[in-house]
């Protein structure tokens, strides 16, 4: 399936130097799907050199060309919308539906970019002084690494390529080894709609040697990230020896309130639908759900009887909500994690296996706890996959503490019929995005970032294309 792909390098797709290859596996069932390149370090130099000529020429091209440009990028994504959510199927597991809704939100994401080129406004200031003027541009800051991770490959990646695009700067696109064919798929899209070479370049491989090689170079003036904590960390150093532009959108741990005035029925509804995407392996899943004490009960029963109604399988097949645990790693990982949650002492309520009637792929059940507390290994690392521990609060108070009391600050849930309640608790929630009676929080026209150890920087709206441009203050004499 990779056969027609490999490096994408100064606009045409090649074999790497060295012809070196790595096996992309099917979750489901475990069989190579097919081989995909591996790019060496020559590689890297030449796409640093691509990426280098290409933003000369990117930058010169108006807003409205650029504009132009991507907005066919926009229309080719949904035309080739079956392709593309098959691929993700194929490396990521997600139900084909599922899929479908990404190709839809990427395509959205290269429209709003398309529209937002136009729109980078300098501004002038008033002079102090008679004969002078103040003005202030705002120019691409350069060559950008766009590393992207394999949750949400088409999405996350369309979100630094297109906003990339927007400001005038070209990329280095690197995928995760888990999922290069959808991102190829995408990259050869834009390829086909008219960017110019260099502008738009892939890099396919060792993911920490090619991140490593990027970031050492001088030829590379941002780095964007979506990945974990600890990558990001390792990631800030090494930028911080080049000074380089970094935004970082990194681990979360949600939290899910329910409120004492709270319709418990609507409630489940949107923790499933949040809780169940993509099987939980989405950075902004609610992971930590706390409960008020007279809504406990009737939440976990109605919660509980909705998960064990999930059908589970190949995300080709028909019906399927939810499909395989990405990768073996990360399914060991949950298998532990739940292990660990019984020893602590929480009670088990649904899950907590794999599931009967599947011989192959990495399949897990979800599993919903009961008796949870605050200082169980759950509450404080990431699951990242479909497990939910509940815990019950009793004030406003004590649960604005609990849901703060987390190194992670990435997003969080509301349930509540007050208003007023709903802008209190999303006042004092230390995250970077709260949804209230909403499972939906990224949209292309939002801003999609966190605070505290969840990263900086935003991606998406009217804010996003700002961290991928630099400012300039001229102040101009009138008088020669």
């Amino acid at each position: 399936m990779y056969s027609k792909y490999g490096q994408f390098i100064d606009g045409s797709w090649k074999a790497s130097s060295n012809k070196d290859t790595y096996d992309v596996i099917n979750p489901a069932t475990e069989e190579i799907i097919g081989k995909a390149s591996k790019a060496s370090a020559a590689d890297i130099d030449k796409a640093l050199k691509s990426a280098e000529k290409g933003f000369e020429v990117w930058k010169k091209f108006s807003p409205w060309d650029r504009a132009s440009i991507i907005r066919k990028i926009a229309d080719l994504i949904r035309k080739k919308n079956n392709e593309l959510a098959k691929w993700m199927t194929l490396e990521t597991g997600k139900p084909i539906a599922e899929g479908l809704a990404e190709v839809s939100g990427s395509a959205d994401i290269f429209e709003w970019n398309a529209e937002e080129t136009k729109r980078i406004y300098g501004q002038t200031v008033q002079s102090r002084f008679a004969d002078t003027r103040v003005i202030i541009n705002y120019e691409p800051v350069g060559v950008v690494a766009a590393l992207s991770p394999w949750n949400f490959p088409l999405v996350l990646a369309a979100r630094k390529i297109s906003t990339a695009l927007a400001a005038g700067c070209s990329v280095i696109c690197k995928p995760d080894v888990v999922t290069p064919g959808t991102v190829m798929e995408l990259v050869d899209i834009v390829n086909q709609c008219g960017v110019p070479p260099g502008v738009v370049n892939l890099l396919s491989g060792d993911p920490a040697m090619i991140a490593s090689h990027l970031i050492s170079s001088d030829i590379v003036k941002k780095i964007s990230l979506t990945g974990s904590t600890r990558v990001g960390k390792i990631i800030l150093k090494q930028a911080s020896e080049k000074i380089q532009r970094v935004t970082m959108e990194l681990s979360g741990h949600a939290p899910f309130i329910v409120h004492e005035d709270a319709d418990v029925e609507k409630a489940t509804d949107m923790a499933m639908a949040a809780k169940y995407r993509n099987n939980g392996q989405v950075c902004i899943s609610p992971s930590r759900f706390y409960i008020h004490e007279s809504k406990k009960e009737k939440f976990t029963k109605t919660f509980v009887e909705k998960t064990l109604s999930l059908k589970i399988g190949n995300g080709m097949d028909d019906g399927v909500q939810l499909g395989p645990i990405t990768t073996k790693k990360r399914l060991e990982e949950i298998e532990k994690l739940v292990e660990t949650t019984k020893k602590e002492g929480a009670n088990m309520l649904c899950g907590g296996k794999r599931p009967s009637g599947f011989n192959k792929g990495y399949f897990y059940e979800p599993t919903v706890f009961d008796n949870v507390k605050d200082n169980f290994k759950i509450m404080t690392e990431e699951p990242f996959g479909p497990l939910t521990p509940i815990l019950t609060f009793k004030s406003f108070e004590e649960v604005i503490k609990k849901a703060n009391n987390q190194a992670a600050g990435l997003a969080a849930y509301v349930c509540t019929s007050s208003i007023e309640l709903a802008n209190k608790t999303s006042e004092s929630l230390e995250t970077g995005m709260v949804a209230v009676n909403t499972p939906f929080i990224s949209n292309a026209e939002t801003p999609f970032g966190g605070i505290k150890q969840s990263g900086y920087g935003r991606e998406g709206g009217s804010m996003g294309i700002k961290d991928y441009l630099n400012i300039k203050y001229t102040h101009l004499g009138l008088k020669g």
